[in-house]
């Protein structure tokens, strides 16, 4: 019977520790489920190569004999009996001889062979865990303002959802065992939804604060006065003080975004005044400001 490279098998080398057998398992065992690939009889030859690989070197002692003994790991302790180092002693795994992953059901070792009733045909069931879904879901930077509830469908399932006030772009939620059903009764896997937040046209969010630009007339920004404007939590008036100068900001303390998960912080909201030049003057508005350009002279 050829050796069979159990190393080779799980993609591991010789000094990998058990952790490391343990997870190239679960990797390979998942990938080439039978449930998984369905009617792909490589896959489950590949699957069953991978549990005799496991069976074996997940198992100390068995690993300990099979690192000495090769392919005849199974006769060690009659050979050990009889004072025999045996026909395959001394030869690592991955030695010489190598696996090619070519031979047929006949060349599994007897150990395989009564591990899966005989002709290696049936394998041991194993459970692992279902598939992730990933979605996206667009919102406005006013949707995310309060906390909402929303209905979202996946794979044909309704899930409800609560969506926190001041969750950001391109942030990412779990929302478990929403995704594809287990394997052989193992858990099922987890939704993951990015969240894609939209530019507002009126405000600029950075972190928990916002920022938006007020145009602010002449007159108002030279003698000041008082303006309405527009925030996220409703209309507030706003002193102007006098001489405000174009690009000039204000902080308006508490008017931000909330803070995720804390509805009851929030940030900034920064004012840019925007002054507007009046523009098509009349003949007597030249006149007046030529005279207001004397007097400051």
């Amino acid at each position: 019977m050829a050796f069979v490279d159990y190393y080779q098998i799980l993609g591991i080398g010789k000094n990998a520790t058990e952790k490391e057998v343990k997870n190239a398992y679960r990797k390979q065992a998942r990938k080439f489920h039978p449930d998984v690939n369905p009617n792909d009889k490589d896959a489950q030859k590949k699957f069953q190569e991978i549990n005799e690989a496991n069976e074996v070197l997940s198992d100390p002692a068995k690993r300990k004999k099979y690192d000495q003994y090769g392919k005849d790991w199974k006769h060690a302790d009659q050979y050990e009996a009889a004072g025999q180092r045996g026909p395959g002693a001394g030869r690592p795994s991955g030695g010489q001889q190598t696996y090619s992953g070519n031979f047929g059901e006949s060349d599994f070792s007897d150990f395989f062979s009564s591990m899966f009733g005989g002709s290696g045909r049936q394998s041991r069931q194993s459970s692992f865990k279902g598939q992730d879904f990933n979605a996206e879901l667009r919102l406005s930077l006013r949707d995310v303002y309060t906390t909402q509830k929303q209905t979202i469908t996946v794979n044909g399932k309704n899930i409800r959802l609560t969506i926190p006030a001041g969750i950001e772009n391109g942030q990412t939620i779990k929302i478990k065992g929403h995704g594809a059903a287990g394997i052989n009764g193992g858990p099922s896997g987890d939704l993951f939804i990015s969240f894609s937040i939209a530019n507002d046209p009126e405000f600029k969010r950075v972190g928990n604060d916002l920022f938006k630009n007020t145009e602010i007339d002449l007159y108002t920004a030279i003698l000041g006065g008082e303006i309405q404007i527009d925030t996220l939590s409703g209309k507030v008036k706003l002193q102007v003080k006098p001489g405000t100068q174009n690009g000039s900001k204000v902080k308006l303390k508490g008017k931000g975004f909330p803070v995720y998960k804390n509805e009851s912080q929030f940030g900034d909201l920064f004012i840019t005044y925007s002054v507007i030049i009046p523009t098509d003057l009349s003949e007597k508005e030249k006149e007046l400001f030529i005279e207001l350009s004397q007097l400051r002279k």
